[in-house]
Order: C-alpha cells, then structure tokens, then sequence
C-alpha cells in the first residue's frame, strides 16, 4: 500500500503482492506497475518511489499449543524509516538499514489471526527534516544522504542512479525460545608461537529477567579443544586453544584452511541455543612505520608482508536482495580471475553479506570493510550519533569470525573532504564526523575486536599534522588523472598504497543495447548521456582520447577506443605503482563492478560482463610481471615478483620496427626473489628511437602474459601503423568456437567482442597485441552458431590500427 501525492492512481489503487525480503521497486516491478528502473531513461521517471510512504502487511495464524516462553520478531534489515505493528500495538520504529531489530510480541501477541504491518516514511522526507533540525552539512551530491542511516548511493552517485529504495530487504520472522539465548557470540581469533587461540565473548539474553540468576553453562569447541563456564550472569567469557593449527592465507601465499567453532548455551543438561562459524587462524598487522620516503602502509598477515593487487566494490545491485550467493560467487571469481588477493568495500553502500565474506574467506581474499561514511560531512548529534553507535557494534561483531577481514577504514573521502573541499566554511563550527572516525568507532574496535586494524579514513595519511591525502604517507586516494590531467600523470606519484585510483569506459556492447533496446547508438546521444553520472563524464573520455588515439569515426570505434583507453589507463596506474614495490606496496583500482548499466570506472559491468579493462588487470596483476617504465631520461625494466619462488632466467629486450625488423637487441638476466622487485636500465640504444613514429621495444621472457610488455615511443594517432592486415580462422571447438588470427602487420591491443552477435558469449582473452608473422587464438564460448566472417572483422574484431585506412 503507498500513500503520497506523487503515487500514480494505478500504484495508489493496487495491494501489491511484496516478496520478503525484497523492496517497494522490484516488488512493482514485478507486478507489471512500473518499468524496469534500469532501462531507457525509467530511473528519471521513478523518483515518486523514494518521496512516497508505503506499508507491508502479512496475516499470520498463532496456534493454541505454542509452547514458548519467548516469542520475539526477529528483523535482520529494515529499510529504512519504519513503524511495526502487531495487532495494531507498536513494537517499534527504526531509523536505520545498517542493522538489525528485535521486538518482543508476547503482549501483542494472539491465538489465531494475526496482522503484522510495517510502514515505511519516505526516507527522502526523513533525511530533509534531520536536516532542517540539525543544520545542512556539505555534501558530494544534492540529496541529504548523509542525515539517514542508508545505502547513501541509492540517492545517486557517479555511477549509479537515484533509487530510493524502501522495504524489507533482509529477513524477517518470529523465533521462539524458553529460559534463555546467546544474544551474541563474538570470537577474537588470534595465533601466536604456534598456539591458536579463540576468545569467546558471549552475551546472553534471559526469558524471565525477573526470575534471577540461575546458572548457565556456555560451551565453545574448536578443532576437538572444548572450553566451558558456568555462569549466573549475562556475560561469560571463554578461552580455546589450538595447538599447531594451519595458517589461514591470502590467495597466492597459501591454503585457507577453517575450522568449524561452535558455541552452545545449556541449563540443566538441556541445550537452549546454539551457534556456528568457520574460522581461520592468522595474525593481522598493518604497518605504517616512518622511513625515509615518509610512512609505510602495508598489510601484513602472518608475518608476510602483502602487496595488494586490489579492487573496490561497491554493491552490486541497486536492489541488494537481489544479490545471491551464486552472484557474488560469479563476482568474487572474477576478482581471482583478475588476480585480485585485496578488496576494499566502499562507505556508500552496505556491510557486505556473510555470504560475501564465507566467500572471500573461501578464496582467500582480503578484505578492507569502510564504516559506512562517504563524501560528506555528516552530523555527530542525535539521534544519527545513537544509530551510529550501534551500527558499528553489531556490525563488528557480526563480522568478527571472518579471517578474510583484516582492516576497517573508518570512512571515504571524509576527512579529505574536510581538509580540500571547502567544507570548513559552510560547516561553521558544526560537526562534521571527525568525532565518528578520530574517537567513537576506534573506542568501539578496541572494546569489541582488538585483533585487526583499523584506520580513520580512506584516505588518510596518519597523522594530523600531514595532509590527509599525502602519497608519502598512509593511503592515498589519486583523482586528479581522469578528472583534471592524462592518466601518464600517474607516473607522478610514488605513494605507499594507492586505495583509489581508475579510468572510465563503457559498458560492453551488448549490457548498452539491452539497456537502450530501441535506441540508435551514438556517443553523444541523449540515452548515452543518461548512462553517464559523473561530471563532465564524456568530455573527460574524450580528451583521454585525444591525448592518445586516432579520432573515432562512428559509435563502434567510439565504444572500442574508450575501452582500450581505460583498460591502458588504468593498468598504467597498476605497472606503475607495482615497478615501486616495496615502496608503494597497495594497488586497488577503481572499481571492480558496477551496479547496473552505464559508463563506469568498472573492469566488469552491471550485466556482469568483463571489459577489456579485466583482461588488462589480469596481465598487471600476474604474480610475474614486466614492465617497461621511463626513469630520468631513460628507460628501465621492472621485474615485479609477486610469486613463492625466485623468479631467474633470461630477458630478450628488442627495439624493432612497426613491420618487425630489429634495429637493437640485449638480454638481460632474471635473479628476482620471492615478493620484490628488481629494476634493470636499458642501454640508451634500447632506450631511445630516431624514429619513434616507427619503432616499439619489447621485453619478452617467454612465459605468461605478464611476462611480455611493451613499450611505444609514440602515441598511436602519430604512430605511422600500416592498415592492419591479419588472416583469420574459425574452428569448432566443445561449447563454442575458436577464432586464430595471425598477423600480416602489427596489431595493437586486438579485442574480440562476441557478445556482439551472442549476449551470452563470452571470449578467453582481449588487448592482445601481435608483431607480424604472430598468432593468437580466441576461445568463444556460445551455445548458438556464430557467423565466421562476422566473428573476423569490425566490429567484432578490431585492433587500433584498424582505423587506419587502406590506399
């Protein structure tokens, strides 16, 4: 049911069947109410949703026989702004998405029919009143995002749309219990001197407060160690010991081995409750010591140094029920496809699932969780400060069995903001977070989770006295490439862990034309322009294209040359900041995936689809890895070794013509230990072209992708390429096809998209680039006969030089 004075009469009129957990948007959506908020331009026509009121409501039976001392409603997230009734008695209100709720219903409570409603304000309206009430504060954005406990990207973001969602979006249900329950169980996991230790903190609730203290036995059990206490309190506090246990890793450094933890609460031999996580045992330190090129930032598990070869996420999903185990399955394998071992979960969106961290634990990927603060000053009073106290707790309890997670940043850009974006003025005096970040969230890590790290903001730089955003110390987040200068500025920098850094692009072919179905596609076209959030957006894309590759002629280069120029953006960036190691020891680009269709900084779409930005990281994030960097006045060659074992063996390192006639040659001779990095100079005869429009260096080892790079001495739209020329073949091959193509000419950074002719093909490889007399094969997998001579030539198959034109 909706009330409001936007609410169409066809919407106003319905009783929508609601699907829990769920929201008000896909609900309508599915019963043909509204179209679909992700196409054409419908998220423009949707924003009555977010300014309108609307009540859930369930009829359920009670029986005459239940046996329960306790009945309690149990609301895992309610979003946002709610008022529960059972029989028409209040429960309740909740003002927050971030957590959850429990009512006791034993008064409201009936045999026979029951009626549960919950009605939900306008979250838009609740935000604006706070506001009103508490003074503005400034924000990235126009919508006060910052004055409500939400998901602040369902207002928009610069790449997401303004979705104001509400309704219940986690599970709900009633639970019954008699004589009491584990309210909580919190295991601070810990290794040590070859010794695992779990500290069980357990709090209890009691059915009948008034009944005394009667004794309770809490039991923990790990590994076949047992721990028990009796206890007359609500507290107990126990210690289980593993001797020798196996060291849970990062993916790369070892296995990620857990073991099952159980905690059980007994009275009287009888089993009243009970709970159950896999844990990992490993140590987490962040080390952020001074040296001499400022303040060091690395994560270290175990004792081993990490560098991390990162991504950000942000919630992949405006509507995140819709997000399944299989979903985040499909993203986190992705991530390891890529050669991900780090991910940062970003504070404008949610605390991530317990099936997203069973899966990072699983796969043995870090985790970096932000408190959830984003772009914006928010206020420290209440009732936001109240909501925020208890957010925090529960969250860092619910996650702390986790051995994936292994910092907390206490917020995105806030305390940046503050310092650089001319907050100080408009704030006059008011607060603005720094009490949140600087005092009540590292009081609640220390009272709660002592065992991992925690750091104010993202970025942060460690001390007061040093800029927030300082490369030299703590994490830096780099923006001025894309939105002011070329991304070869990132060169630039030598910072100690990049947290933010990326290049926009497009989403693939066939995500925009599913989007825009009926839409002619043009690069400037107003549908185009609704799939761009960020400022300024396309003209950014086109000066990125300016500065480096010949003028698109049509839609389809247009959408292939700004890929390609993301996917060398960004992995600049990568080669760059890994050629420094172990200076700079954190690579997390932004981002790994988007949350529906649009021009992004994302290696994977919003229809999950990989972009030639995810082939490209997956060569930079190889755990071997050349690359090619200019030093001085000169260039150098870095091998980067991110692998257990030495990396040893010879380098041909050739300068050649465009056509592949050598002009100089040397070898240089691989020693590279396990984690580092080794430089080697060129002699200046490598190094230097008389003919640069002409000429490209290449280091080759032999081995996997990220053991051959590059070097061009000019831009391609001032490289003198020949019109590309290549023969190719199309074979059959179990699930699909293989497409061979082999160079008559150079062909520089070859794409093939197939989901051109199939959405649901998907190819092995992209941004190959190939000297004359040189092969590739293309793997495509697609359930439906594809046209060879389609899958050969523009615009399924393209390379750069494709655009030069044949005499």
């Amino acid at each position: 049911m909706a009330s409001g004075p936007e609410v169409p009469e066809h919407v106003a009129a319905a009783r929508v069947p609601a699907t829990v957990p769920g929201c008000v948007h896909t609900d309508l959506l599915a019963a043909g109410l509204i179209p679909d908020p992700y196409l054409d331009d419908n998220e423009r026509k949707l924003g009555w949703i977010g300014r309108t009121d609307w009540c859930y409501e369930t009829t359920f039976e009670w029986p005459a026989d239940a046996d329960a001392e306790r009945v309690d409603l149990v609301c895992a997230g309610l979003d946002t702004v709610a008022t529960v009734t059972l029989n028409d008695v209040d429960l309740g209100r909740t003002a927050n998405m971030h957590r959850g709720y429990r009512f006791d219903v034993r008064d409201a409570l009936r045999v026979g029919p029951n009626v549960l409603r919950v009605r939900f304000d306008s979250a838009f309206r609740y935000a604006q009143e706070l506001r009103d009430r508490l003074g503005d504060r400034p924000m990235a954005y126009q919508d006060p995002f910052n004055f409500i406990r939400k998901m602040a990207c369902n207002f928009g973001w610069d790449w997401g749309p303004s979705l104001v969602t509400a309704g219940i979006w986690q599970e709900i249900g009633l639970r019954t219990w008699r004589t009491a329950r584990l309210a909580e169980v919190r295991p601070l996991v810990t290794v040590a001197d070859a010794e695992g230790r779990v500290e069980v903190r357990v709090e209890v609730d009691r059915a009948d407060e008034s009944a005394g203290d009667a004794s309770l036995t809490v039991r923990a059990e790990v590994a076949g160690s047992v721990a028990e206490v009796v206890t007359g309190q609500r507290g107990a506090e126990l210690v289980v010991t593993v001797a020798d246990p196996e060291l849970w890793w990062p993916r790369g450094y070892g296995g990620q081995p857990r073991y099952p933890l159980t905690v059980s609460l007994h009275a009287g031999g009888q089993e009243l409750d009970s709970w159950q996580r896999r844990i990992g045992f490993r140590s987490v330190r962040l080390d952020t010591a001074a040296d001499e090129h400022g303040s060091a930032f690395t994560v270290v598990v175990n004792d081993v140094p990490v560098f991390a070869k990162g991504v950000n996420w942000i919630p992949d999903d405006c509507f995140p029920h819709r997000v399944t185990r299989q979903r985040y399955a499909e993203r986190l394998d992705q991530a390891c496809a890529a050669n991900v071992n780090f991910v940062r979960i970003w504070g404008g969106g949610r605390y991530e699932s317990e099936e997203f961290y069973d899966l990072a634990d699983e796969r043995g990927l870090l985790v970096a969780q932000d408190f959830l603060f984003a772009c914006a000053a928010y206020p420290e009073e209440e009732p936001i400060l109240g909501e925020v106290r208890a957010e925090a707790a529960e969250q860092v309890v619910r996650l702390a069995s986790h051995p994936s997670l292994v910092l907390w940043m206490g917020n995105n850009e806030n305390i940046w903001g503050w310092h650089d974006w001319d907050w100080q003025e408009p704030l006059a005096g008011r607060t603005w977070g720094a009490g949140y970040y600087f005092e009540l969230l590292p009081g609640i890590l220390a009272d709660l989770d002592p065992t991992r790290p925690y750091w104010p903001g993202s970025p942060w730089s460690g001390r007061q006295d040093i800029h927030p955003n300082d490369p030299s110390h703590g994490s830096t987040h780099i923006w001025d490439v894309w939105n002011q200068i070329d991304y070869t500025h990132y060169r630039d920098y030598l910072p100690r862990f990049v947290a933010e850094f990326g290049y926009q692009g497009p989403a693939s072919y066939a995500t925009i034309r599913r989007a825009l179905p009926d839409e002619v596609l043009a690069a400037d076209s107003a549908a185009m322009a609704h799939r761009q959030k960020a400022g300024d957006g396309d003209l950014k894309l086109a000066r990125g294209l300016d500065a480096h590759l010949p003028a698109p002629r049509d839609f389809d280069d247009w959408h292939y040359l700004t890929q390609v120029n993301q996917a060398r953006a960004t992995t600049l960036g990568v080669e760059h900041f890994r050629s420094h190691r172990p200076v700079c020891m954190g690579s997390v680009i932004w981002q790994l995936n988007d949350c529906w269709p649009v021009t992004s900084w994302a290696a994977v779409d919003g229809d999950g689809r990989r972009k030639p930005l995810w082939y490209a990281l997956r060569r930079s994030y190889a755990d071997r890895l050349l690359t090619v960097q200019p030093r001085g006045d000169g260039l150098v060659l870095v091998a980067d070794n991110d692998g257990a074992d030495p990396w040893t063996g010879p380098v041909e390192v050739t300068r050649l013509t465009l056509t592949g006639e050598p002009r100089a040659k040397t070898s240089v001779e691989l020693s590279v230990p396990a984690r580092s990095a080794a430089t080697f100079p060129l002699p200046a005869d490598l190094a230097r072209s008389d003919e640069p429009r002409r000429e490209l260096l290449l280091a080759d080892s032999g081995g996997g992708p990220g053991e051959r790079a590059f070097w061009f001495f000019a831009e391609d739209r001032d490289l003198a390429y020949p019109p590309a020329g290549y023969d190719a073949t199309v074979e059959p091959a179990p699930g699909g096809v293989q497409v061979r193509v082999t160079a008559r000419t150079v062909l520089r950074d070859l794409v093939l998209a197939p989901d051109r002719l199939d959405p649901a093909a998907e190819v092995d490889q992209a941004m190959v680039t190939l000297l004359p007399g040189e092969s590739t094969t293309f793997t495509v997998r697609s359930a439906v006969s594809l046209d060879p001579a389609a899958l050969t030539s523009r615009p399924v198959l393209r390379c750069v030089n494709d655009l030069v034109e044949r005499d």
